[in-house]
Order: structure tokens, then C-alpha cells, then sequence
């Protein structure tokens, strides 16, 4: 692989929670976004998109040149179908691009209320084969979101099977579920939040320990371990030194995992695929890698230890297991720039930083810089030691121009943090 001209790169494709994270991927480099409706979701936690803020929404996108996929994704019950032709409809209006589907009554639904928008098939829909994968595209589809639970081996042996307009993607970013495909009973049973309905509580993140029947309120733990058990914890995925791989399994979409994660997170991580992919493309070899800062961004966002997934081995040879609880929380964001003129810097404070701190730039297209606060001033223009209020507005000397809405990161010491 070593054609310049001819590399065609992967679609980059970042969640929308709500628009504020639509904007966020798209201004730092998403070719395309899925996102969720008030219904027939399977992520009910985000705010998620009304249907006249799905017709702004797509609007948005298109002016820009970006595709929006549409996740009408849970198993729809028998008394819900009534609502779906309304939806879909909508769904069509909007001018969506796509719907992500794991049902085959929706699917059938949607041919017929939303027809000539392209049907994706869910990663809940478990599929493993190419078999399958053809059935689905007699039926239809034109993308496959394969199980996660597939080799690229498997994969590329799917990709060599099928017809070469259907296309593939892949999650290569974010959190993993413990169940085979999504589908995972434990929340339910739990605290009665149905997983596969969009509304999970994440009880996989937990901490375990054994109880015997007659000792109530003794707790053992499973394992030897001072801070308990996390049984089914999984580890968050991260692919991006693995792109060459990715592309030669045929992988034509990258999908970053997060409709419920923060703008930030959707920024940064956006940020950094897009970057990597540009970077590929200038040198599509085998042997390529990422740049350092790259791989450092993508320890600026909250975080479980990561991980390759399965792509590389099976659940039963490595199960991708996080034996602690949480997140790394390494960076803070201390203030969004609101614009820059003539060397000063005016900003909103997100978490308290102290005048003559170094911080950290993410801005669109640039690689991340570092300039130190000078001069802290408040809005009427009073020097202050530290951003000590929430939301405060406030000032600095910069001598480097920062591009309005540029994010300003520090390192974590004693910041008390907000995320945005």
C-alpha cells in the first residue's frame, strides 16, 4: 500500500448526543455522525434529538458536507409499531442518510415508510458471516455493523464475500459492553432498566463480592483484591495504531463508541482519528504510525485502560477485562476561549487554573500547543491569582492568536473538575 493518489481513507463517523456534540465532530473533522430521536433509540441517557431539531440537526450537517445516520436501533415491541411509521417518515423528510437497524420488522418498516434511506444493520443484530451479511443485503441494507466480537481475520473474510457496494463498519473507539453484541439482561434484573431498549445503568461497571446466604452484610471478594471485584468491567477499545490493519480488512467506516460521552471527549478523540487518517493518507504504508501526539490525546479524555478489543484475539483468549473501577482522569479543561484580540486572550472558565500555569491548546487542524497564562485578569479587568468561580469570565495576555472556541487544558493537580 503505498499508492498516494489512490488511497480512498475510511469514513470517519463520531456520535451526536445532542447538538452541541454535532457540532463538536463535525468541526473537528467527522465525515459523518449517528445520533439518536426522542424514540426507537438505544442510548435513552443522552438528550438526544427532537424531530424539528433533527431536521436543523441534518441541515447542519449537509451544509458542511456530512452525512447523519439516524439510530431507530432497539427491538421494537409489538405495541410501539403503531408510532413507527410516523417516525420513519419524519426520519425520511429530515433527509437522513441512513437508519441503523437491528430489527427485521423495523427493517421492513422502514422500506416501506422511509424509501430510498439507506438501512444499516446494528451491531445488535449479531451478525457473523458473510451469509448473513448477503441475506441482509438482498434484503436491503447497504452497511453491516458486524458483531464486536469478530477478528479482523473474520471480517476481511466477510468484506471478500459480499457485494463491494455494501459496506462495513466498525467501532475502533470507546467503551466495550460485556455482552456478546449488546445484548445483556443484567441491568434489567438489577435495577429494572432495560439494556436493550436504551437504557442500561451500566451495572457491568460495578464492584463485586461474595455473600453467603446465612452472613448477611459480609461481603467476600472474589478475588484477591483490596478495592473488590469488577467481574464484568470491560476495558475501553482504542485502534487508532492500528489503521493500515483496519483498512485491509476492508473496514470502510470508523465508528468512535460515545453518544453519551461529553463535547469535549467527542472533540479530542474526533480530533485524533481525523488527524490520523490524514496523516495515513500522505503515507498509506504498512508500516505507518501515528505521530506521539496523537497517542498523548488520547489520554486527555476520560478513560479505562485500553485495549485492541477483539480484533486481534478472541473473547476466550483475552476477555479484555479492567480490574478497577472508574476512569483515568489525567487533563483537566480550564476555559473555552470566547475570541482573541490584540494579545489577549478572553475566555470562560470551566475549572480554576493560577496565573503563570502552562496550559494545553486543542484547535482545529493544529497540532496541540502550549501557552502560559500571563497577566490574569477578571471581567472588570481586577488581577486575580487563580479562575475561581464557576463560569467566571476572564482574561490573559497571549501573544499566540487562539481561534474562538479553542480549548484550554491542564494537566491534573488540584483542579476541580467540570466537563463539557
Amino acid at each position: 500500500m503505498n499508492n498516494k493518489t489512490s488511497i480512498k481513507l475510511p469514513e470517519l463517523l463520531s456520535p451526536a448526543g445532542d447538538m452541541s456534540r454535532l457540532k463538536a465532530a463535525v468541526k473537528f473533522g467527522a465525515d459523518a455522525v449517528y445520533l439518536g430521536g426522542s424514540i426507537f433509540s438505544m442510548r435513552t441517557a443522552p438528550e438526544n434529538f427532537s424531530n424539528e431539531q433533527l431536521f436543523a440537526a441534518v441541515d447542519y450537517c449537509h451544509e458542511r458536507g456530512v452525512k447523519v445516520y439516524l439510530a431507530c436501533n432497539v427491538l421494537a415491541r409489538n405495541e410501539e409499531f403503531a408510532r413507527l411509521p410516523k417516525f420513519l417518515e419524519n426520519a425520511k423528510n429530515s433527509g437522513v442518510d441512513g437508519l441503523i437497524i437491528s430489527d427485521l420488522g423495523v427493517m421492513d418498516y422502514a422500506k416501506k415508510y422511509a424509501e430510498g434511506v439507506e438501512i444499516h444493520i446494528s451491531t445488535q443484530a449479531g451478525v457473523v458471516n458473510f451469509a448473513s451479511a448477503n441475506v441482509l443485503y438482498q434484503m436491503g441494507a447497504r452497511r453491516i455493523v458486524p458483531a464486536r466480537e469478530l477478528s479482523l481475520e473474520e471480517i476481511a473474510g466477510i468484506r471478500a464475500n459480499i457485494p463491494t457496494d455494501m459496506d462495513i463498519e466498525c467501532f475502533i473507539h470507546g467503551a466495550m459492553c460485556v455482552s456478546f453484541s449488546g445484548r445483556c439482561l443484567i441491568s434489567n434484573y438489577l435495577v429494572g432498566r432495560d439494556s436493550n431498549r436504551g437504557d442500561c445503568a451500566q451495572p457491568c461497571r460495578w464492584k463485586y463480592s461474595l455473600v453467603e446466604e446465612t452472613r448477611p452484610g459480609m461481603f467476600f471478594p472474589i478475588e484477591q483484591d483490596g478495592n473488590g471485584t469488577y467481574l464484568f468491567n470491560s476495558k475501553d477499545m482504542c485502534m487508532i495504531e492500528h489503521i493500515p490493519e483496519l483498512i485491509q480488512a476492508g473496514v470502510t467506516s470508523f465508528k468512535i463508541e460515545g453518544r453519551a460521552k461529553s463535547e469535549y471527549y467527542v472533540s479530542v478523540i474526533t480530533n485524533a482519528y481525523r488527524a490520523a487518517l490524514d496523516a495515513y493518507k500522505s503515507n498509506p504504508t504498512n508500516d505507518f504510525q501515528v505521530d506521539d501526539w496523537i497517542l498523548d490525546e488520547m489520554r486527555k479524555v476520560s478513560y479505562r485502560d485500553y485495549c485492541t478489543g477483539f480484533y486481534f484475539s478472541s473473547p476466550s483468549e483475552d476477555a479484555n477485562i479492567s480490574y478497577k473501577g472508574g476512569y483515568n482522569r489525567e487533563w483537566d479543561v480550564v476555559a473555552v476561549v470566547d475570541k482573541w484580540e490584540d494579545g489577549i486572550a478572553y475566555c470562560t472558565q470551566r475549572n480554576r487554573f493560577f496565573e503563570k500555569d502552562t496550559l494545553d491548546v486543542l484547535e482545529v487542524g493544529v497540532r496541540p500547543f502550549t501557552i502560559v497564562a500571563e497577566e490574569l485578569k477578571n471581567e472588570a479587568g481586577e488581577t486575580i491569582e487563580s479562575t475561581n468561580q464557576a463560569m467566571m469570565k476572564f482574561r490573559f495576555r497571549c501573544a499566540e492568536p487562539l481561534s474562538v472556541g479553542a480549548i484550554l487544558r491542564k494537566k491534573r493537580e488540584d483542579c476541580n473538575r467540570v466537563i463539557i
